[in-house]
């Protein structure tokens, strides 16, 4: 318990030093900008390790941050970035669930996670995935309480990237696509390839549930031939 204890109090303190030290400039768009006109390499490491770390420490601002990889380091190199940085993260976080925060995350998602081990009991892995596909439960909610479950750490790990592929995807085009306005005015906002971004992002969550009917149809269909 006090080994828990004495882990804890150093993360909070971690992610207290680099928030009052100006650590919130790591996660603005010009700082990347900068340093990716600098030095290329450096940023996308820099951009990545900071990206594992706000998702595994269940902070706000990895919507912000895919937005900021597509704009900052362009459509495919945004997505490989951020693919693994939030499945990494939030791996990070299903594990510090599991070993240090049991008790707490009893007490404040219980609903949720009984919710959950029903799911796993129906559906396996499966439902993880909807649930990526689905964000219906917020994304670091999903993180803490299926530490709490019975999946394994390698399932939730390469669950988890699958599902969030497609959401990040049209995140990470809707970054790219604003990075190329020319002009902030209605004419260089508004072009087509910015319209379509945005609504890709408005509607993504309709089209996974037309595509999971779909999945689920089929399923079902050769279950009963």
């Amino acid at each position: 318990m006090v080994k828990k204890i004495a882990i804890l109090a150093v993360l909070a303190t971690a992610i207290a030093v680099f928030y009052l030290n100006g650590g919130a400039q790591y996660l603005s768009l010009e700082f990347f900008q900068q340093m990716v006109a600098e030095k290329p390499v450096v940023a996308g490491l820099l951009f990545f390790l900071i990206y594992v770390g706000v998702t595994a420490a269940s902070l706000p601002g990895a919507a912000l941050m895919t937005l900021i990889a597509g704009a900052v380091f362009g459509f495919s190199w945004g997505l490989l970035l951020v693919s693994f940085a939030s499945s990494i993260g939030a791996t990070l976080a299903f594990l510090i669930a599991r070993s240090l925060l049991g008790d707490w995350v009893q007490s404040k998602f219980g609903d949720q996670l009984q919710t959950v081990n029903n799911g796993l009991e129906k559906e396996g892995g499966f439902y993880l995935f909807t649930l990526r596909l689905i964000p219906v439960i917020p994304f670091f909610v999903i993180n803490l309480v299926f530490g709490l479950s019975r999946i394994k750490a390698w399932t939730f790990y390469w669950v988890s990237q699958l599902g969030m592929l497609a959401g990040t995807a049209v995140y990470v085009n809707a970054g790219a696509q604003l990075a190329n306005v020319e002009e902030l005015s209605v004419s260089g906002v508004l072009t087509p390839q910015i319209i379509l971004a945005f609504v890709l992002l408005g509607a993504f969550p309709w089209l996974a549930k037309f595509i999971l009917k779909a999945m689920g149809k089929g399923n079902s269909e050769q279950e009963d031939s």
